[in-house]
């Protein structure tokens, strides 16, 4: 059954109207027009749906029973597609983002209020979740966009550079190294560690990294970042943390110094899955965050 959107559209215009002739006026299209596109449903669904006089137009108990369920599927058409008109021209939509916490908290606000400024009908979803999470969230689809570390394999994944980030050293105000101004990793090998978790990507780029000099001493271990700044004020250990936790290590009373030797730094950016087109909404972000951090370069 081919049931086109004009004769779904006829029908319902003939029913709420007193005759043909008031309900073509309304269509803005000739009578004959009209009675052929009835004509032409009442044949695809095999009987009339309407009974006609020389006054007025009036329906069949088939044409009253299918009424109400036109109208519904009227309704759900012009919704539908109002739908994705407004995606198009992102007049309304959902977008949603992974991104890991230290990014979440540090750079990610001004770039969402850049955002919300020329798409204010979107609805922005975030996932702040640890870098291992964000490619997990981006891969699965259940996240568009993410913000992380240049991923170690992007199988099925794009990656845009954003910015390099060099990773530092966290202690508490009262380490005896906390009034240098720079540290060598052999000096960080005299005091215990504080690190992530055994197989995070932060993980295994510090402890890479430490055994060019010699072997640490881990003392405690946990997922998050924050934590991780927690044990240190706690006076643990220390940690080599991404520049992203800088302000946030500082402002809960931490310590951060550069390290002086062979630094250790890493490329945060974008990601999104390299197979299909992003949505309207995603592919503006896109842009304007690539365009953000260009400008912006130093």
């Amino acid at each position: 059954m081919n049931v086109s959107y004009r004769q779904l559209k006829a029908f319902i215009h003939v029913a709420q109207s007193a005759t043909f002739a008031d309900a073509a006026t309304k269509l803005h299209i000739t009578q004959p027009a009209l009675s052929s596109s009835i004509q032409k449903l009442e044949g695809q669904l095999g009987g009339r749906l309407f009974t006609r006089s020389t006054r007025r137009v009036e329906l069949t108990k088939e044409g009253e029973a299918l009424l109400p369920n036109a109208i519904r599927i009227m309704r759900d058409w012009e919704e539908t597609f109002s739908d994705i008109q407004n995606l198009f021209a992102m007049a309304k939509g959902q977008l949603t983002l992974a991104a890991m916490p230290s990014f979440a908290e540090s750079h990610l606000p001004l770039l969402l209020a850049q955002y919300h400024a020329i798409a204010p009908n979107i609805n922005l979803r975030i996932l702040d979740v640890v870098m291992e999470q964000v490619i997990r969230e981006v891969s699965q689809g259940r996240a568009e966009l993410g913000f992380t570390f240049e991923p170690v394999r992007t199988e099925g994944l794009k990656f845009s550079p954003l910015f390099d980030d060099e990773f530092l050293l966290v202690l508490s105000a009262n380490h005896p190294l906390n009034t240098a101004k720079q540290i060598s990793w052999h000096q960080c090998l005299d005091y215990p560690f504080v690190m992530m978790n055994r197989g995070s990507a932060v993980r295994h780029w510090t402890e890479q990294h430490l055994a060019l000099f010699g072997e640490p001493t881990i003392v405690a271990e946990t997922g998050q970042l924050a934590t991780l700044g927690n044990l240190i004020k706690q006076e643990l250990g220390i940690a080599v943390m991404p520049n992203l936790c800088k302000n946030h290590m500082e402002n809960i009373g931490l310590r951060t110094i550069k390290l002086s030797t062979q630094p250790l730094v890493k490329s945060v950016g974008m990601i999104a899955k390299s197979h299909g087109d992003l949505s309207v909404a995603a592919q503006r972000l896109w842009t304007q965050v690539a365009m953000h951090y260009g400008e912006n370069a130093e």
